[in-house]
Order: structure tokens, then sequence, then C-alpha cells
């Protein structure tokens, strides 16, 4: 068995044993404070209902969701009365509402995947096991009262709690890619200042509010988190088009009969695997992606077409040619001067190209040399690849791109933010 399979078996089995004993114990010995605990599984049923599916760099696709379950966790009082209701209670409840919540995406395919319920169960109790015990013994309040240390408290456990579920998604991720661990651990790190932080300073402040006011205070809280994700959702609208348009404009070099049919595509998901294995991660690797799908644009401009579209089979200076066309087509086009500069720039000897470029160039050569036909193909593109080093390709990106062919090429890239 693959150590990734032990990892991802590891934690999908935890979640599993700590959601079958939260049912159980809350089976056995009845659910302490009705109230409360159907309150916050509204809170999380709707907050799954609302969930819009996540993008590949997206986060948390159901704030409102993550908030009212790390509320729950963190709820030591109700309108002055301290609770009863333990962590094992608090798993229950949060699964229950969870899994009713995510029928109808799952109904219609969208579900989340089995990483991101794992990591739900497990840091809603992970936030519970690290204060209920303690208030529950008297511990908390005694030391700390009911002021600002108390709060400062549970901001303190919030934000461990959120470093706990940004290391755990690194875990899950390098366990299904392969990739560094390193850079996805810096991806879900900077997740946590986008929404990521909305949810956490959501879920303390439902706490404190309800530990003051009681229950009513749950609805007026929530609407700021709701706003927000109103917001996200344009953004998120926004950017799909964005990327829709690029790759349309990617797919004019096909239509045009430029290059064979699914060979930006390719490109695009090959260069984005080789990418985040050698260390880019967020914005960089999106810039990545969309210069990867524009990299042959240059062909339009051109009044006799490349046969086949193979550009790397061009002399140097017809490649560096179509590159500069490339790049002012792109630079009209109101994409990001970063794109530009790297489709320009494909050409140029690896010792003068950023990084990005040199991985589209690689990740180019070798689809045009292999075809797509047989593994033979791709090992005799590899093998001139590597006979090219000394000055079209970085070896450390064709050792690169070796290794993820080998792990099966772009089939299993994934993103932190599935989560």
């Amino acid at each position: 068995m693959r150590p990734g399979a032990v990892t991802i078996g590891a934690a999908h089995g935890a979640a599993l044993l700590l959601s079958l004993a939260g049912f159980g114990s809350t089976l056995w010995y009845g659910v302490a404070e009705p109230g409360n605990a159907l309150a916050f599984g509204t809170l999380v049923l709707l907050g799954e209902l609302a969930r819009w599916g996540a993008a590949p760099d997206e986060r948390e696709p159901a704030p409102l969701g993550a908030a009212g379950a790390l509320s729950y966790a963190l709820l030591g009082a109700s309108a002055g009365t301290a609770t009863t209701h333990g962590v094992l209670q608090i798993v229950a409840v949060v699964v229950a509402a969870g899994l009713a919540g995510i029928v109808p995406h799952i109904a219609r395919g969208r579900g989340p995947g089995l990483d991101h319920l794992a990591r739900r169960v497990l840091t809603v109790g992970f936030a519970a096991l690290c204060f209920q015990p303690l208030y529950n013994a008297g511990a908390v309040v005694d030391h700390l009262g009911h002021g600002p240390p108390y709060a400062l408290f549970l901001v303190l456990l919030i934000i461990l709690t959120a470093l706990c579920d940004a290391v755990l998604a690194a875990l899950l991720l390098r366990a299904r890619t392969g990739f560094p661990y390193g850079p996805l651990l810096r991806d879900a790190l900077r997740a946590l200042l986008g929404i990521g932080s909305a949810v956490c300073a959501t879920g303390a402040v439902m706490a404190l509010g309800v530990a003051a006011a009681g229950l009513w205070a749950l609805p007026v809280l929530a609407v700021p988190l709701l706003l927000t994700q109103v917001s996200f959702r344009r953004y998120a609208a926004v950017r799909t088009v964005n990327r829709q348009t690029i790759a349309s404009l990617a797919r004019a070099t096909e239509i045009a009969g430029c290059t064979p049919p699914g060979h930006a595509r390719r490109v695009a998901a090959l260069s984005g695997a080789v990418g985040r294995e050698l260390g880019l991660s967020g914005a960089e690797l999106t810039v990545l992606e969309h210069a990867a799908l524009m990299h042959d644009i240059g062909q339009l401009s051109l009044v006799d077409p490349v046969e086949g579209g193979a550009t790397a089979l061009l002399p140097a200076d017809e490649q560096r040619r179509i590159a500069l066309l490339g790049g002012e087509v792109v630079r009209r086009t109101g994409v990001p001067a970063a794109v530009a500069v790297i489709v320009e720039r494909q050409a140029d000897p690896y010792r003068e190209q950023p990084l990005p470029a040199r991985i589209v160039r690689a990740v180019n050569a070798y689809d045009d040399l292999a075809g797509g036909e047989s593994a033979g193909a791709a090992l005799d593109a590899l093998e001139r690849l590597r006979l090219g080093t000394a000055r079209d390709y970085h070896p450390d990106v064709v050792e690169c791109l070796a290794r993820v062919l080998a792990r099966g090429g772009a089939a299993g890239v994934t993103s932190v933010a599935t989560g």
C-alpha cells in the first residue's frame, strides 16, 4: 500500500470512528440542551445547503456551516447559563447536520469530497476537545473569568484549530498528489487570510454572543458572514468568466487548425503539475496555467501555419518570433502582464527565462514530440528533452516533468481548498 493511501485511510478512519463514537454516545445518554443542539445544527445545515462548490484554489465552500460548527465546539454558556454538552455530542450534531445539508448537492453530483468531510469532523473534534473538558471542569472560568482573557483564549484556540486544519489539508493533498508538502501548506495557510479568517472570527463571535445574549444572537451574527459569502460568490463568478475567456482564446488556435485538439489543455494541466512539484503555489500557478493555455496564440498571426502546430521542431529564431507575436496578442486581451511575459519568453534560452517560462517551454515541447500517442513516443520525447538541456530546457524542469509523468501525469492534480 502506498504511503499516501495510508495517510488518507488514517484520516478517513479517524473521522469515521469519531463520528460513530459521537452518535453512539448521544443515542445512549441523550441530547443535552436540545435547544442549543437544534439551533447550531440548523445553522450548520443551512450553511451546507448554501455551499457554492469549491474551485481548485478555494478554501471553504460552506463558510456559514464551518462557522456554526466551530462556534458550537467553543460554546461554554448560553445566556449566562453554563452548558453541559460534551465533545461527542458536538461531533454528532455537526456530522448529522452536515450530512443532511449535503444530500441535495450529492443528488446533483456536486457534493464535497471525503477529504473535506474528514477534515470537518477532525477539526471540530479537535476544537471541542481543547475547550469543552477545560470549561466543564471549571478551569477556564476560574482562571480567566468571562472578560477579555476569556475572549482571547477563544481566539487562540481558533487560531490553533485553523492551523491544524491547514496542516491536515496539506497532508491529504500531499498524499493524493505527491506534490511537495511545503508549497501545499503555504497555500493552505494563505487561504486562511481570505474566507478562512471570516469563518474563524465569526465562529468566535457567535460563541461569545450566544454566551451573553442566548440563541437569538445566532441569526444576527450570521448576517455579516452571509454577506461575505455573497461577495465571494460574485468574485468566484467573475473569476470563472475570466477563465472561460482565456480557455476560449486558447481554443482559437485549435479551431483555426494551428494546433492539435486538446494540446493547450494538456500543456496547461501538465505545466500546473510540474509547477506544483517545483514549489509554485497560489497566484503563481494561476499565471502559469493561463500562460500555458495561451502559449501558442502567436500562431494565429502567421501567414503559413506550422505543420502539426509543433513549434518545438522549428528553428530557434522562428520559435522566438512566434513567442513575441503571442506575447503581443496576450497583452491586447487584458490578461495580466505576467501572463504575456511568460508567453513571449518561452522560447528564450532557459538560463534567461523565469521559472514559469521554463516550465511552459519544456511541457510544450514534450507534448509536441510525444504527440499523445504511445508510451514509446513519450519516452523518446523525454529523451530528446534531456538531450536539449544544454541550452533549451532546464535540467531540473525536465527531471521534474519525468517524475510527474511517472506518477500518471496531471491526472492527480487537485487543490488545497478541496476542502
